[in-house]
């Protein structure tokens, strides 16, 4: 192009003079290849740059370059720490209960069906005692389904002593005295001993503006005063009982219960001492002493009494009525914690199980448990005089309500507290 415009310009007269500039082929294949050389040095050296800064992002994703992972190694350290110290102990005794006859009252949920199904795992011949008869049967065909349990059809079945435990239910409403006694008089006409009464059932958060049928705040009879008149009315099939045991289940709540010296049962004006919370915790300080006095009583007879707490234990429909979790932001805020902080009921049934089971505590009545160990209760846990008291109103509250017979020393015999005829 070059030499063309140096021609034109002479023709035209002018002084540019012509500047040979032609570059021949071989000079363009060299520039060409120069080009392509340096291209691919230019690439390679992007490669390396690229391979290095690879190199250099998975160096600092070394675990241990940074402290993210050590935190997280720590939080998830620290979390399985507390769900382990939160769990408690387990029951520390395999033993078999093979053909003992055990009723569970609440058995159709929570801790009472982790309860049931522990003791039918073991052998035991279970009966649930349940307000709901559907929860209740849907509860046994659980069992039965894990299990592979059976009820045996007639006395020669010709099965294994294994597959002939089984596990029934019976309805019982403790808010009402008269089916706690129906419930009684059934099981003592179907069985001829009982071996293990486990005293579950309970209600919280219940509202005690509204009194049962028989007069009592919710918490006082459901909690306390109905499972102390069905433990009296099965005690001559629990005496039958090579080794009758009684378990009632109490709480860690008991510690901040006052009882009124002169007035142990709250009688009357139960709807302006308590709040529900308050309600819960006497009804359960109450199960205590009176787990203390029948002791007492029957120290000279085959059966022990002991109570147990299950602890802080979720998903046992305990807080239903509780107006804080009816609030779905609360669940939302509240159940991470109870997860972590709150055992679940198989957790929970622990300590009821090894009262039900452990032939180490066969010379032990009497006694508070928590995880599986004697605990210490709180100071009105320990008072004698107030529990011979609270026991003494029991009975002749039970006397009065139900209109039963009984010795005016209130022994703890069930023969004596029959009901009237036509009652």
């Amino acid at each position: 192009m070059l030499y063309r415009y140096a021609v034109q310009s002479e023709l035209a007269g002018g002084s540019v003079q012509p500047q040979k500039h032609i570059c021949s082929s071989a000079s363009v294949r060299r520039q060409s290849s120069n080009r392509t050389n340096t291209h691919t040095r230019t690439l390679a050296h992007s490669h390396t740059l690229g391979m290095e800064r690879l190199l250099t992002i998975f160096e600092q994703a070394d675990p241990f370059s940074t402290w993210w992972p050590t935190i997280a190694a720590v939080v998830v350290g620290i979390v399985i720490t507390v769900r382990t110290i939160m769990s408690g102990q387990r029951c520390p005794n395999d033993n078999q209960i093979k053909e003992q006859i055990v009723v569970v009252t609440g058995g159709s949920s929570g801790i009472g069906f982790e309860i049931a199904k522990a003791l039918a795992a073991r052998g035991g011949r279970i009966i649930l005692a349940c307000r709901n008869l559907a929860e209740g049967e849907r509860a046994a065909a659980i069992i039965k389904r894990e299990l592979g349990c059976r009820t045996p059809t007639s006395a020669d079945d010709n099965v294994s002593p294994a597959e002939r435990y089984f596990v029934e239910v019976r309805h019982v409403d403790l808010c009402s005295l008269r089916s706690v006694h129906q419930l009684a008089s059934q099981l003592m006409s179907e069985f001829e001993r009982i071996d293990v009464l486990v005293n579950n059932a309970g209600i919280v958060f219940a509202d005690t503006r509204i009194p049962t049928p028989d007069g009592f705040e919710p918490h006082s009879q459901v909690n306390y005063l109905a499972p102390f008149l069905l433990t009296q009315l099965l005690l001559p099939h629990l005496r039958r009982a090579e080794q009758g045991r009684i378990v009632f289940v109490s709480a860690h709540a008991h510690q901040a219960a006052k009882i009124d010296f002169d007035d142990p049962l709250n009688v009357g004006t139960y709807s302006v001492k308590f709040h529900a919370r308050d309600a819960f915790a006497h009804s359960k300080l109450a199960v205590i002493l009176a787990t203390r006095w029948l002791a007492r009583e029957l120290k000279d007879t085959p059966i022990t009494v002991n109570c147990c707490t299950p602890g802080l234990v979720r998903g046992t429909r305990h807080l239903r009525n509780s107006p804080l979790m009816s609030a779905i932001c609360v669940k939302v805020i509240t159940y991470p914690w109870m997860w972590l902080f709150m055992k679940n009921a198989s957790e929970g049934a622990q300590c009821a199980i090894r009262l039900a089971t452990d032939p180490q505590l066969k010379q032990v009545t009497g006694e508070y448990f928590n995880d599986c160990e004697i605990a210490p209760t709180s100071e009105a846990g320990r008072d004698k005089e107030l529990a011979k008291k609270l026991y003494m109103q029991t009975i002749k509250t039970l006397q009065r309500v139900t209109k039963l017979t009984v010795d005016k020393e209130a022994c703890t015999m069930a023969t004596q507290l029959q009901l009237e005829s036509g009652n």
